[in-house]
């Protein structure tokens, strides 16, 4: 088996709706490039509450109508192992943001953590809204901002990849 030349975690507060949501939407997207077999793509949350369940239903009707699959278990972000295992740890918000990096007391790691946002290139905004307690329209745009910034992920993904070559 090939090893995966790069690790990429998204986080979200319960691991329910908008980073299994972008798990599923990377996933499809290096799927369709031929760089699912370099790329290991996962989702972790930042609380444990939702630890163990499935992705909330809502998102999920919203991803497959989209043509993403959302094959997760929620889990915490274990920074004993995650920090390591990954290269790029991408938050949904300010508070997964700063939950993450205090969970990196040494700073470390501080280089692989970053807003997702900011991989956006048509939306200009400040996170990733937690549509946990919206309605439909909330969990489209989730999915909406979610694809834009995995977009502009995947193209910084190929030219890193193209760079090593």
């Amino acid at each position: 088996m090939q090893k995966k030349t790069k690790k990429i975690l998204f986080v979200c507060m319960g691991n329910i709706c908008r980073s299994p949501s972008a798990e599923a939407i990377m996933k499809k997207y290096l799927t369709e490039e031929n760089l699912d077999k370099e790329i290991f793509i996962d989702s972790a949350g930042t609380i444990s509450y939702h630890v163990g369940e499935q992705p909330d239903p809502r998102m999920k009707l919203y991803a497959e109508k989209r043509g993403y699959q959302l094959n997760h278990i929620a889990r915490q972000f274990d920074p004993h192992k995650d920090f390591s295992s990954f290269d790029l740890i991408l938050t949904m918000d300010q508070e997964n943001y700063n939950d993450i990096k205090s969970l990196d007391v040494s700073g470390k790691y501080s280089s692989k953590i970053k807003k997702v946002i900011g991989y956006c290139s048509k939306y200009k905004i400040d996170e990733v809204p937690d549509p946990y307690f919206g309605e439909r329209e909330n969990f489209e745009q989730v999915i909406n901002i979610l694809e834009d910034a995995c977009r502009g992920l995947l193209e910084s993904v190929k030219d890193e990849l193209k760079n090593r070559s």
